[in-house]
């Protein structure tokens, strides 16, 4: 399908691009003028004739707004869960957080390299099809789809867990429902927001990229006066160095760092793209440095009794725990429509063209709405949010980042690549498939235990 440019009052916003949920903005390559799908014909407007088709979006990004953009979509949901990840894996771990930073800004470094050598490519699925065909890009688009519904999930059992915090004592019951208050004031957050899903025009949607990124530093900010001015000491003792909780702490800390699937976009966007592995590292440095010291002040702060997410183990009396709780109340709720993004897309492109608008909206809005159903029925049965997500790390984020990247590169540059670089790449592939495996494995026995130990009582 020929990737054809748009107006920008037609277009999926550019700034989706931007959103530090992942995939935000996947299909936008895809996206044909919504004037033309809206009369369900191929798009043969002005605005295409005399431009080439495989140039989508004008780049006039520059370096610090790349930074800024790639800092934003770096940090979100995984912020909450350094602290714990540091305190159960212990203070020894952080060089594998360290770690998993220069590994994973080295990975983006070679998405970019990737789409040097194929400037036709727009998006992480067209490295995927560069290097292996269509069974590449099938792989890559599985492994997409995968974390985006994973990570959604996550995100309804972090919204489930900080309303119990928020509305503590508050009592509401729904005759002939069977579910607790927790549940169904989180039920009530969802169908709040699942009104977004039915939106067609996402750039009236974009605004809350910017939302998601602001939550993510109130967060952060909330943090840090808790530590000034809460009252608390930060004199905990973190252990040295705890291996059997390793592999599914390595989850935790991979998931920190998942954004590669729209780092393609942000190269597309670049004025000038050949700067675009400072931009990594420049990137990679400011969220590793901004983990680190948030993962130290958490873990000192609430030592062995640091929940899994950071804002649960706050004071709850505190002004600024109320911002945090609220914030990461909200958090999720900017991110249904963003993330079901590119699947609504694609979904709406599949159909037929003999479909009217309105039924492809109703298609449309309705796969989306019973998935969203599905994803809250899945979080309220699996209320472990640090088993989630850290088996979403493990077993989905690990391919993204660090297995699927080295192999895109060492196929697409065979012929040339050096044996030094073989040899790094494929180690970076055994690196991550072992923990990968190992942090899978650890994650799903330790979510079972949990799901056991909860129907048992």
């Amino acid at each position: 399908m020929a990737k054809l440019p748009c107006p920008e009052s037609n277009c999926l916003s550019h700034q989706v691009a931007s959103e530090t949920v992942h995939g935000a903005n996947l299909a936008l390559t895809q996206v044909k003028c919504d004037a033309c799908i809206e009369e369900n014909e191929v798009c043969k407007c002005d605005h295409v004739k005399g431009k080439d088709v495989d140039q989508q979006t004008e780049a006039n990004s520059s370096f610090l707004h790349a930074v800024l953009n790639m800092i934003g979509m770096l940090i979100g949901l995984g912020q909450l869960s350094t602290p714990y990840a540091l305190e159960n894996g212990g203070w020894a771990s952080v060089f594998l957080l360290i770690g998993l930073g220069v590994i994973c800004a080295y990975s983006s470094h070679l998405l970019g390299k990737c789409l040097e050598r194929n400037p036709k490519s727009q998006s992480y699925a067209d490295i995927g099809e560069n290097a292996f065909g269509r069974n590449g890009r099938i792989i890559a688009a599985t492994f997409i789809y995968l974390e985006i519904f994973m990570a959604l999930v996550s995100y309804t059992i972090s919204l489930h867990d900080n309303l119990i915090t928020v509305f503590t004592g508050t009592q509401f019951k729904l005759p002939g429902a069977n579910l607790s208050t927790s549940q169904l004031i989180t039920a009530i957050a969802v169908l709040i927001a699942l009104p977004s899903l039915w939106l067609r025009d996402l750039s009236s949607i974009s605004f809350l990229s910017s939302g998601g990124i602001l939550m993510s530093l109130l967060i952060f900010t909330s943090v840090v006066c808790t530590a000034i001015f809460g009252g608390l000491k930060a004199n905990q003792t973190i252990p040295v160095l705890n291996m059997q909780k390793i592999p599914a702490i390595s989850g935790l800390y991979i998931f920190s760092y998942a954004g590669h699937i729209v780092f393609p976009n942000l190269y597309k966007a670049m004025k000038d793209p050949s700067k675009f592995t400072k931009v990594s590292i420049v990137s990679f440095a400011s969220v590793t440095a901004l983990y680190t010291a948030l993962a130290f002040l958490g873990a000192k702060l609430f030592g062995p009794q640091v929940n899994a997410q950071i804002t649960l183990s706050m004071p709850p009396h505190h002004f600024v725990t109320k911002i945090a709780l609220w914030a990461t109340v909200l958090t999720p709720m900017t991110k249904y429509a963003l993330e079901f993004a590119p699947f609504a897309i694609q979904l709406e492109h599949n159909l037929p063209n003999s479909l009217t608008s309105r039924t492809k909206l109703l298609i449309r809005g309705g796969v989306g709405s019973i998935l969203l159903l599905i994803i809250l029925t899945l979080a309220l049965s699996v209320p472990f949010f640090e088993h989630v997500l850290s088996l979403t790390g493990s077993l989905v984020s690990v391919c993204i980042c660090m297995i699927l990247p080295s192999a895109f590169y060492i196929k697409i540059s065979w012929p040339q690549i050096s044996k030094s670089l073989l040899i790094l790449n494929l180690s970076l592939i055994a690196f991550g498939s072992l923990l990968g495996v190992l942090g899978t494995i650890s994650s799903a026995k330790l979510l079972i235990k949990s799901l056991l130990r909860a129907h048992s009582t």
